[in-house]
């Protein structure tokens, strides 16, 4: 004989499969990765007790201010990140989601994914001496650049790479700073021809260099509107897309003469 289920009964049966769906959702790894501001290292500077920058085979300058690279935190490429991380993060402004496969490329271990972010550094770094020589009409073969940064990966750190080697040799070009004395904070890869390009996580990158100290911010010309999404007060943005014109930016700052671009 088949009994009957009254209504209450009947909501409950049918409801325990998405209450199963819901769970499983909500532990299940997800395709993800959370990211937060991460550190920052003034190229002008020493990294744990290094020098970023080290020239030989040309006079260098004493120089005043700060340029700051900045960097992402993001979790660990194997860490397992569920729904329930997704929703805490999305709602906190100092947290980001971020699809795994922008920030790790796909299919690779973790010692893979470091191999590879080691090499996009190396790279990263001789694309930002080729700039900075070609800016200053200088050869390589004459002047010789090394720059250390440890722990950091990746190519985002080119654009004040190449600034800071600028300063170095040149400053201003008239005997100042590209700083003014300022703490200037950036992101953005370069091309030896000293083309500027688009990096990933600028909001944190600008919360980052806030926490830091920094009052300037360059940014890639493509990312202008993720950075004013959330833009810390205080911190102003310079749009760049060359070399070239984000020098012109900073002489601008540092003398009040000519114009300095906005977002």
């Amino acid at each position: 004989m088949l009994s009957r289920l009254t209504r209450p009964q009947a909501v409950a049966v049918c409801a325990l499969p998405v209450v199963a769906l819901i769970a499983t959702a909500a532990l299940a790894p997800l395709p993800f990765s959370l990211a937060q501001p991460g550190m920052t290292a003034n190229v002008l500077g020493e990294n744990q007790g290094t020098p970023v920058i080290t020239i030989s085979g040309a006079p260098t300058r004493d120089t005043s201010g700060q340029l700051r690279m900045t960097t992402i935190e993001a979790t660990n490429p194997d860490t397992r990140v569920s729904l329930g991380d997704v929703l805490g993060a999305w709602f906190d402004k100092d947290r980001a989601v971020m699809p795994h496969d922008s920030v790790y490329p796909s299919g690779q271990s973790t010692k893979e994914i470091e191999r590879h972010n080691t090499a996009q550094m190396k790279e990263s770094q001789d694309a930002a001496t080729q700039a900075a020589l070609n800016y200053l009409d200088l050869k390589d073969d004459d002047v010789k650049v090394s720059l250390k940064l440890s722990d950091v990966g990746g190519p985002s750190a080119g654009l004040l790479f190449t600034l800071g080697i600028i300063d170095k040799l040149d400053g201003d070009g008239s005997g100042g700073d590209l700083t003014g004395g300022r703490t200037i904070a950036g992101t953005g890869t370069i091309d030896p021809d000293g083309t500027v390009g688009a990096v990933g996580g600028v909001p944190l990158k600008t919360q980052a260099a806030k926490r830091d100290g920094a009052t300037v911010f360059l940014v890639p010309k493509d990312e202008c509107a993720d950075a004013e999404a959330e833009l810390p007060k205080g911190l102003r943005l310079v749009p760049v897309t060359t070399l070239k014109g984000a020098v012109s930016a900073l002489v601008a700052l540092e003398t009040g003469k000519g114009s300095v671009p906005s977002c």
